[in-house]
């Protein structure tokens, strides 16, 4: 593990190594040299990254032209080429978004029509029949059929970033927080705490990846985040799992929810199936399972009736960054070079909460064409 401890000078320093900062890191090296990555815990996707449901998104959910949209329908089609070259484990599911009543028809509809705007491909409206044909075990007067979602080890992609940024020659500092930026001729001075000593690195572009923490890193650079719109909420997501013989073979959700995409069925790549996430906020970082067993057996049972003769047990947690609302609006990833806000060479990455996992490769190739366009030049 390397450790900081006196004056050092980096080209680049991305701050995070979650999924996204890795790949970030990764891209960034390809054409760089002197490329640093601080995380502060003492292994590499410690929070979100490794916290979540593993889910190769299709894009589906989110509006024409936003970040999301754009960034996640890309990072499908890069992730399984990853998967495939690398042998990264991941497996191409398929996925039901399944619909009652009427209200959820509307719905089913009108994601059904985003999702062609959005020009995903292979998107099936099946009728309950055509549910009951794929999923046997599955209530629904309608679904859509998404081909292209599926599962992927996170741990295991992490990996694959971070070994191929090493290989290029990159440095990740673990156990290395920040605790200061300030602005200084060549760019930026960065102060923080590596394995319990203080230190100090000079670079010339800061990437702030940092997840959780990523307002925080830009309010020390010296934004206004809440006039900016950069504060985030702490999400929290509860997972059970059910024991036993999977109840069905590809993902199967509720139609979205406000707070989320509502309680649902995600096999993992052993074939085990679990409940989740569900989502409230919280004000500190704490991973126990807080949830009610129970409500997620009524939420499910609309859809999967045979849940009550399962056995379901406490799984895991994981807490997600998401913006404030404001009046209601969408809120997109916030990928931007603040040079306009007098930070040259400072790019905020925050708000990257779902897709943020199938987008990473994508995500990664967006800012490196920013830094190459805008910064380097």
């Amino acid at each position: 593990m390397i450790c900081l401890h006196k004056m050092e000078r980096a080209n680049i320093v991305v701050i995070g190594a979650g999924v996204v900062g890795l790949a970030v890191a990764f891209e960034l090296s390809k054409y760089s040299d002197s490329v640093y990555v601080f995380e502060k815990n003492k292994i590499i996707g410690a929070e979100t990254s490794s916290h979540n449901s593993g889910v190769v998104h299709s894009g589906i959910y989110y509006p024409k032209g936003s970040l999301k949209a754009e960034l996640s329908i890309k990072g499908n089609a890069m992730l399984y080429q990853l998967c495939r070259e690398h042998g990264i484990p991941c497996k191409r599911l398929g996925k039901l978004i399944v619909a009652n009543g009427d209200r959820e028809l509307r719905e089913l509809e009108g994601l059904m029509r985003n999702g062609n705007n959005n020009g995903i491909e292979g998107l099936e409206m099946l009728d309950g029949d055509g549910v009951k044909r794929m999923e046997p075990s599955i209530k629904a007067e309608a679904a859509i059929y998404v081909p292209s979602t599926g599962i992927i080890e996170p741990t295991e992609l992490m990996n694959y970033f971070h070994a191929g940024f090493t290989k290029n020659g990159g440095i990740v500092a673990l156990n290395t927080e920040v605790t200061g930026i300030r602005q200084s001729k060549e760019g930026y001075i960065i102060d923080g705490i590596s394995a319990g000593q203080k230190f100090s690195v000079a670079c010339n572009t800061i990437i702030n990846s940092a997840g959780l923490h990523s307002d925080r890193i830009a309010e020390m650079a010296g934004l206004d985040v809440d006039a900016l719109g950069y504060r985030l909420n702490y999400v929290k997501g509860d997972y059970f799992r059910i024991s036993g013989k999977p109840p069905v073979r590809m993902l199967v959700y509720p139609i979205p929810e406000a707070s989320g995409l509502g309680i649902h069925l995600t096999p993992d790549l052993s074939g085990s199936v679990r409940l989740g996430p569900n989502a409230y906020h919280v004000v500190r970082l704490d991973y126990r399972v807080q949830s009610d067993v129970m409500d997620f057996i009524a939420s499910v049972r609309r859809f999967l009736p045979s849940i009550s003769d399962y056995n379901i047990h406490e799984d895991s947690s994981g807490i997600r960054p998401q913006l404030k609302e404001q009046s209601g609006s969408y809120r997109d990833f916030i990928i931007r070079n603040e040079a306009d806000h007098g930070l040259p060479n400072f790019i905020n990455l925050i708000g990257i909460e779902s897709p943020g996992l199938t987008a990473s490769p994508a995500i990664a190739e967006f800012v490196s064409e920013m830094y190459r366009d805008e910064i380097k030049g």
